[in-house]
């Protein structure tokens, strides 16, 4: 490629980087969530950021004042004679001490938060295969399967001749997601059932390895004003197919989780054999 060629690609790349639509998926920082506690969470992402920040522009400040204060040709001479000061070793000794200390309480005291999956209102199983989830409502005995929606599959083949650009949330969307309700405290149990996955969803700040033979636990409980469709995808690399098992999270208010798993008990209950005689 000539240097004329290089240069128009790297102009074109440029443009489509600077376009809205692509600035609108450019996302560096956490989200929010959906869950009061998945915004504590950012809240506390924000106040750790802020302390770096501060804590960057003073030693970097103080650096290049030192740099140009005392270079040599203003004359500075380093001294053979100062070899410490006490008092400077005491201060930049306890400065970071109390600075780990007021970042480390509240992200212990969040870390506890996370991990209390006391009284909640139902349990469901997550577990993960090569290359699906499997979502069982213990409470109830509905299961299915999630797997990648026809239109990505089709399109992510060798040779479809399909344009990803025109499938829908291509590769983050599955035929069946998992239905949930809002505001109520929902307890997740997460295995696997062949190598190791992990269980994310960004918008519920849950990233949680799923683990043939062992169970973690996490738990949610969604604003009620939050209802709509959530994605995440899975964060272990699985094997050949882990980029196509995304999780899709179809939060429903109350009324319409139970009407839809009363469904889905009808639909999967097994015939009585002497009615159907």
């Amino acid at each position: 490629m000539n240097m004329k060629k290089l240069g128009t690609a790297i102009a074109a790349a440029v443009v489509t980087l600077a376009s809205p639509a692509a600035l609108a998926a450019w996302t560096l920082d956490m989200t929010p969530g959906i869950t009061d506690i998945s915004q504590r969470i950012f809240g506390l992402h924000r106040l750790m950021y802020w302390w770096c920040v501060a804590l960057g522009f003073f030693v970097f400040g103080w650096m290049i004042y030192s740099l140009v204060a005392f270079r040599k040709s203003r004359g500075a001479q380093a001294d053979a004679k100062l070899t410490h000061n006490t008092k400077a070793e005491i201060i930049w000794t306890i400065i970071p001490i109390l600075i780990l200390i007021g970042m480390a309480v509240p992200a212990t005291r969040m870390l506890i938060q996370t991990e209390d999956a006391t009284n909640t209102e139902m349990t469901i199983r997550i577990t993960g295969y090569q290359w699906k989830w499997g979502y069982e409502y213990v409470d109830s005995g509905v299961e299915m399967f999630s797997t990648l929606d026809r239109a990505s599959n089709a399109a992510r083949q060798l040779g479809s001749n399909i344009d990803p650009a025109t499938v829908p949330n291509y590769l983050l969307n599955v035929d069946h997601p998992l239905v949930v309700p809002a505001g109520v405290k929902v307890r997740l149990l997460i295995t696997a059932q062949d190598v190791i996955h992990a269980w994310w969803v960004p918008a519920l700040a849950i990233k949680k390895d799923a683990i043939p033979g062992y169970i973690n636990e996490a738990w949610f409980k969604i604003q009620t004003d939050k209802t709509g469709l959530y994605r995440g995808q899975c964060a272990e690399l699985c094997g050949r197919d882990h980029g196509f098992m995304p999780i899709v999270i179809d939060v429903r208010s109350k009324a319409d989780f139970e009407s839809w798993l009363k469904t889905q008990k009808a639909l999967q209950r097994p015939a009585d054999p002497a009615q159907a005689g």
